[in-house]
């Protein structure tokens, strides 16, 4: 029932995006889903079940949207500066990604469960963009600093996303010396 277990996991989400994940009710997600709890119940064992396949959807999700970035066809240091920022601006709107990324886990979301680590999801994202970038473009080890300055500004906000400043994009005419060095 691949219909359904769409269904039921938008619910979830839905669900988990307005109250914290303990006082969601399966009863709910079901009926939000169109489907009985015994299907719920059927797809997922239960609410950790049913949590384990939000955390993996999620992080398919991320990963999918990181191939996504990588894929345009940009220069390697638009392409990078994009996935930073990209990633930053996801993670502010999804708690559950930024959870997964920081392995800092709040009382509102499921509890851990086994899934990446965010040390196995940040060398899966470097080794992804250097994959993705041209032989000698960049190399992992700079792929993986531009993942972890991005990662630098999930723990710690500073306002707007200023990735692509930072990688030496957009520059305004003021700072252009400095960025370019």
């Amino acid at each position: 029932m691949p219909a359904a277990r769409e269904s039921l996991l938008e619910a979830a989400g839905a669900a988990l995006a307005a109250r914290p994940w303990p006082v969601v009710r399966m009863v709910e997600v079901a009926a939000a889903a169109g489907v009985s709890r015994q299907t719920l119940y059927n797809e997922f064992g239960g609410k950790d079940g049913l949590g384990r396949a939000l955390v993996r959807r999620e992080t398919d999700r991320y990963l999918a949207g990181v191939d996504r970035v990588l894929g345009v066809e940009d220069g390697a240091r638009e392409r990078l500066a994009a996935l930073a920022d990209w990633t930053v601006l996801s993670a502010r709107a999804r708690p559950l990604l930024r959870a997964l990324l920081t392995g800092c886990w709040d009382a509102r979301l499921p509890l851990l469960v086994p899934g990446p680590r965010p040390e196995e999801l940040t060398r899966v994202v470097r080794d992804r963009a250097a994959a993705a970038l041209a032989p000698g473009e960049w190399g992992a080890y700079r792929c993986e600093l531009v993942v972890r300055l991005a990662l630098s500004y999930v723990v710690a906000p500073a306002g707007d996303s200023p990735m692509k400043d930072l990688l030496g994009l957009g520059l305004s005419a003021s700072n252009r010396t400095a960025g370019g060095r």
